[in-house]
C-alpha cells in the first residue's frame, strides 16, 4: 500500500500556496437562493467568458442532500474572479435505469482537443443517504460547446472493483493529460467493510489513451496516513514544470499538522505521492478584501484555474453555516485575472 514521503527533490521549486492566497473580494463569492451550492469548477473560452460548473441541491433538502438531490449546473461571469450568474443546468436527473439517474455531484470541467469533458460523481438510490452514497459511481460527460448539448455516458467511466480498496464507490475525479498523451483520473474509493459506511477511505489513480475511457487502474493508494481511516478527499491534480501536483482536503491536519486544511502534494509519474515542503494551502480562514477574517466550517473541494498553465484562482466551496454555502474563488498572487 503507497500512502507518502517527505523527501524533497531539490531540482524542483515547489510553490507554497499559503502565501499566494490573496484577500477574496465580494464578487467572488457565488450562492443561489434556495441552494445548497458546492464543488465549483471554473474553464475560460477563447472569447473572454468564464464557465463556471457546480453543484446544487434544494435547501428543503438539508445538507446532505447533496447525496440525493444534487445536480450540476452552469454560470458565467467575464472575469475569473466574477461575480458569476446562472445560466442553465447542465446534468439533471434522468431515467431510474441509469447509474446516475438520481444525482450528479462533484463536476471537474476540462478541455482535450475540440471537445470539452465534464467529469462527475453520479448515483441513483431509494432516497436514502447511505443507499446513494454507497451506489456513487464515477462518469463524464462531452459536448462540443460549453453550452452544449452533453453527452452521458450508460455507464460510468470509473466504476468499483470487487474487493479492492474502491469495493463500494468511486467519486471526486481530477483529471490530467499526461507528457505522453495519455490521461490521468485520481479519485476517491471506500473499500468493503461493516455496512452502511464501508471501509477505509482511499485514493488511486488510472490511465487511459482516451478521455472518456476504459482507464486501466494502477495497483496501490495514495494520500493515505498510518492509523487513519479517512486521511484525505477531494483531490485536484494538474501537471507543471514536468511533474504533477495535487491539492487534497486534509480531514484532520495528518498531513499539514494545521487541522482541518487543504495539502499540497507532487508526484513525477502521477502515481507515488509524497507530501511538498510547503504542504499547508489553506486551514479554514478565509480572508476578505477590507481584511475582515472568517473561520468558516467547512472548506473542500479545492480547484484551479489554470492561466497559461499555471495557477491562477482557487476555487473552493466554503460551509458558512447550517444554511448557508458557497462557492469562491480565492485569487493567487502575480497572476493579472483581468487580462
Amino acid at each position: 500500500m503507497a500512502t507518502y514521503s517527505t523527501a524533497q527533490s531539490q531540482a524542483v521549486r515547489e510553490p507554497d500556496f499559503s502565501t499566494l492566497l490573496l484577500p477574496v473580494q465580494q464578487k467572488s463569492m457565488f450562492q443561489e437562493n434556495g441552494y445548497y451550492v458546492w464543488c465549483g469548477s471554473m474553464i475560460r473560452t477563447a472569447d473572454g467568458v468564464c464557465h463556471l460548473f457546480y453543484s446544487r441541491w434544494p435547501k428543503s433538502k438539508g445538507f446532505n442532500g447533496w447525496a440525493t438531490d444534487s445536480e450540476i449546473a452552469h454560470a458565467t461571469a467575464e472575469q475569473p474572479l466574477g461575480p458569476y450568474t446562472f445560466k442553465n443546468v447542465v446534468l439533471a436527473k434522468r431515467h431510474k435505469k441509469y447509474w446516475d439517474a438520481d444525482v450528479t455531484h462533484n463536476p471537474t470541467v476540462l478541455k482535450f482537443g475540440n471537445k470539452y469533458y465534464l467529469y462527475y460523481m453520479g448515483n441513483y438510490g431509494d432516497g436514502t443517504f447511505w443507499d446513494h452514497r454507497n451506489h456513487q459511481r464515477i462518469g463524464v460527460a462531452v459536448a462540443k460547446s460549453l453550452d452544449g448539448p452533453w453527452k452521458r455516458f450508460d455507464k460510468p467511466v470509473v466504476d468499483t472493483t470487487a474487493d479492492s480498496w474502491d469495493h463500494l464507490m468511486t467519486s471526486n475525479p481530477s483529471v490530467t493529460q499526461r507528457a505522453d498523451g495519455k490521461y490521468l483520473i485520481v479519485y476517491k474509493g471506500v473499500s468493503a467493510g461493516e455496512m452502511p459506511r464501508g471501509g477505509k477511505v482511499s485514493h488511486g489513480a488510472a490511465i487511459s489513451d482516451s478521455p472518456t475511457g476504459p482507464f486501466l487502474k494502477r495497483p496501490g493508494t495514495i494520500f493515505d496516513y498510518p492509523g487513519s481511516r479517512f486521511a484525505a478527499e477531494d483531490p485536484f491534480i494538474w501537471r507543471q514544470d514536468g511533474r504533477y501536483f495535487a491539492i487534497v482536503k486534509d480531514m484532520k491536519g495528518d498531513f499539514t499538522k494545521a487541522g482541518t486544511s487543504l495539502a499540497l502534494f507532487t508526484s513525477e509519474d502521477g502515481f507515488s505521492w509524497r507530501l511538498t515542503s510547503h504542504p499547508l494551502v489553506s486551514g479554514l480562514t478565509l480572508e476578505w478584501e477590507g481584511g475582515a477574517r472568517e473561520k468558516v466550517r467547512r472548506l473542500e473541494r479545492p480547484q484551479l484555474w489554470l492561466d497559461k498553465g499555471r495557477p491562477a484562482v482557487l476555487f473552493v466551496a466554503i460551509k458558512r453555516s447550517d444554511s448557508v454555502t458557497c462557492n469562491v474563488a480565492i485569487p493567487l498572487k502575480n497572476v493579472n485575472q483581468n487580462k
